[in-house]
């Protein structure tokens, strides 16, 4: 289990720490010279001067102070409720501080977490942030409401953000106000599930399936499973987001430019590279999401859809339009059960529409990010050709859709429900199959 704590940038006319900054001027001040306060969320709270460095130091000590008591990251809410009619410790132009607040503010938690837990190892979970502030992942969406229109408000919030230089991003499932219907719910924890990050929460009520019906444990449960069997995959995503800054969830037109049907698409999204997901916003289960040109399959049910147009369908809790694009390779890892394992070990490779002349990648990292397994897929007429480079011993090969094969040099074949998978013989590295 790891632990993060909730915190924000405002300080309390109450708290201890409200005297101690106010005599070291920590705090942001008025024109004259008196500490800026006011009732909005805390009784009396002054807000911390990130443009001195002494302040940052002394906010900091209180966070390693947690770190050592086992905390690994923090929450860090609000940031945006920056007042103008203050002085700063460095002369800055409270207008312009106004945005650039929130990035003097994570930018010192991260560090502080950087510091104690080493490089590549911290993670905020930010409510507020502006330019650059992509570098102090991660981000949510803030306060939604717990209805379908907000649930697709949301979505279309975070592919802004992402089309605005963020990798990742979050929202709170099931909404923060209000509460939400069984059906909001349920719909919100698949498309919760399928984000870059994952989070249940709420303000007026607490929100985990149990409270709402068994239903509910069930969907929550499917997609939570689903998404730790395609961590090899969205780890991947995140790795290029991170090398690349290509974001995890991509508005349709970043991977699909030249398609006109994709430019203003915003109740979907590609997660990844080679995923399409359409959540469901209404009560009846009935979507409409376009697909670009090919043949794609639904990765839970294996169906093909001929895209280049529209596709309306009807889909029951356990269900939503994930698609899959033609000619790629979606690795599925072994263990469902948590989020950081060995993606490498016993992952399974699904090929979906191998095109005849061309060839597919996929690659595997380790949890530190470092490639550790790359398999390629190659067409000639009937013959598919699969090379695999890395360390892992253990690793197979799904060909969706395709339900049987004449024979299969370097290793055995099986008959799958979704299509044929390929043993690979101890210690080969490819695969020569003949359709």
């Amino acid at each position: 289990m790891r632990i993060c704590v909730w915190i924000n940038p405002y300080i309390a006319q109450r708290s201890a720490l409200f005297d101690e900054g106010m005599q070291h001027g920590y705090l942001l001040k008025r024109p004259d010279g008196s500490v800026w306060q006011w009732d909005k969320w805390q009784a009396g709270m002054g807000l911390v001067d990130f443009t001195n460095p002494a302040a940052c130091r002394w906010f900091g000590d209180k966070l390693r102070a947690l770190v050592d008591m086992g905390v690994d990251c923090f929450k860090t809410d609000f940031g945006e409720r920056i007042p103008t009619d203050v002085v700063y410790h460095d002369g800055a132009d409270p207008l312009k501080m106004h945005n650039f607040y929130s990035y003097l503010y994570n930018k010192t938690v991260f560090e502080v977490l950087e510091e104690k837990l080493g490089k590549g190892e911290a993670t905020v979970f930010a409510r507020s942030a502006t330019t650059g502030g992509q570098q102090f992942p991660v981000h949510w969406g803030g306060d939604s409401t717990a209805t379908f229109p907000s649930m697709a408000e949301s979505l279309r919030g975070g592919l802004s953000l992402c089309l605005s230089g963020f990798g990742f991003w979050s929202h709170d499932i099931g909404g923060f106000e209000q509460t939400a219907s069984a059906d909001v719910y349920k719909r919100w924890c698949a498309f919760g599930l399928l984000s870059s990050h994952s989070r249940l929460h709420g303000s007026s009520s607490y929100r985990v399936p149990w409270l709402y019906d068994e239903e509910a444990v069930d969907v929550l449960r499917f997609f939570t499973k689903l998404k730790c069997r395609l961590m090899p995959y969205l780890f991947g995503a995140a790795c290029e987001a991170h090398q690349q800054g290509i974001p995890v969830m991509r508005a349709m037109l970043i991977e699909f430019p030249y398609d006109p049907g994709c430019d203003y698409l915003d109740r979907q999204y590609m997660l990844g590279d080679a995923l399409l997901v359409a959540p469901v916003f209404s009560l009846d289960g009935v979507v409409d999401y376009y697909l670009p040109e090919g043949c794609w399959t639904n990765f839970l049910t294996g169906q093909v859809v001929e895209g280049g147009h529209w596709v309306r369908e009807k889909h029951h809790y356990l269900s939503l339009p994930l698609m899959v694009r033609p000619n790629t390779i979606i690795p599925v890892g072994s263990d469902e059960q948590r989020p950081d394992y060995d993606y490498a070990d016993g992952v399974t490779f699904h090929v979906f529409e191998p095109q005849d002349g061309s060839t597919c990648m996929a690659r595997v990292p380790s949890i530190k990010g470092v490639e550790a397994l790359t398999v390629r897929a190659s067409r000639e007429g009937p013959v598919v050709f699969i090379q695999a480079q890395g360390a892992s011993t253990s690793w197979r090969v799904l060909l969706r859709g395709i339900g049987a094969v004449q024979t299969v040099e370097g290793g055995s074949a099986e008959t799958h429900t979704l299509g044929t998978l390929l043993l690979p013989h101890a210690g080969t590295s490819s695969l020569k199959v003949t359709l």
